[in-house]
């Protein structure tokens, strides 16, 4: 997420109420998820096993719990609580703004798209031409969809991360400030859920088709000519590459790519990143012939053991 206009470091850090670690006039830019930081951006970290990780990400500005040796060229933010702090800054720069109409004013709509009865569209959403919003469709703030979109009754886009901490009060919320982008010529059939991003994009890519009953999960990106059938789950932060093919109650892990031109076959467990041209099967997940030669195999042993006189 970038900011609508550069902050400095004192500005923010006054913003959250924290020690900090550089010029008073240190540039930032925005803020985001260490997989999607780039440089002007902050971000943040609780836990010393991610501390290397961010110190030594592209982001700028590293929001964090602890006084650390402050790297080369970025600048530290010192709280006591940086989950929370950063939920905080989340909703300074992109606060929930409440829906006074069906379609708000602000959004942008294109020619000759089609909005059916009981559709809800959310504050600056963009969408291009000749799409086809069927009815009961839900599109959150922020988002953007291309041309010739087509949405199916039911689908919801722009719903919040699954993303929790969990304290001993209960589950604290990591608050959603992306959005949910779809390129050109992607259609989703009924009922799927595009979760946006935390502070970036949830993204799918020109041309790709789902299914009805299809989950995204937080800043996931899916790329160009995929076709993904019912009921699959994909997990937060997974990169899809070009014209991937998931079958039926496929379910992903976070944080894994599925390569190019991979076709993964109904009800497998995607539980590793895997590479693109081959077919894969099974929980956990391996190359479908090599899957399909063991469960031949396993059918063997009642007879094996009854040869063996067992």
């Amino acid at each position: 997420m970038k900011f609508p206009t550069p902050h400095t470091l004192k500005q923010i850090a006054t913003l959250i109420g924290c020690e900090y670690i550089g010029a008073d006039d240190f540039p930032v830019l925005g803020m985001n998820e260490i997989h999607v930081v780039k440089e002007g951006d902050i971000v943040f970290v609780d836990h010393p096993k991610y501390y290397d990780k961010a110190l030594n990400s592209k982001a700028s500005v590293v929001l964090i719990n602890k006084k650390v040796e402050c790297p080369t060229g970025k600048a530290l933010l010192i709280s006591e609580d940086p989950f929370r702090d950063f939920n905080t800054l989340t909703t300074f720069f992109r606060p929930f703004e409440k829906a006074l109409n069906a379609i708000a004013t602000s959004a942008v709509i294109g020619r000759n798209t089609v909005i059916q009865p009981n559709v809800f569209i959310g504050n600056n959403v963009v969408i291009g031409e000749n799409c086809l919003i069927h009815a009961n469709v839900s599109i959150y703030d922020n988002c953007v969809i291309g041309n010739n979109v087509i949405l199916h009754s039911g689908t919801v886009l722009g719903s919040d991360a699954f993303y929790y901490k969990n304290r001993p009060e209960g589950f604290d919320k990591l608050i959603s400030g992306g959005r949910v982008v779809l390129e050109d010529d992607v259609e989703l059939g009924s009922l799927c859920t595009i979760d946006k991003g935390v502070t970036g994009d949830t993204r799918i890519k020109k041309g790709t088709k789902l299914d009805n009953q299809v989950h995204v999960g937080h800043d996931t990106v899916i790329g160009e000519k995929c076709l993904i059938a019912s009921q699959t789950g994909i997990a937060g932060c997974v990169i899809i590459e070009d014209e991937v093919t998931l079958w039926g109650q496929v379910g992903t892990t976070s944080g894994i790519t599925i390569g190019k031109k991979a076709v993964i076959m109904g009800q497998t467990g995607v539980t590793k990143s895997v590479p693109g041209g081959k077919s894969y099967f099974g929980t956990p997940i391996e190359e479908s012939r090599e899957k399909l030669k063991q469960l031949a195999n396993v059918k063997k042993i009642p007879a094996i053991l009854k040869n063996m006189g067992q």
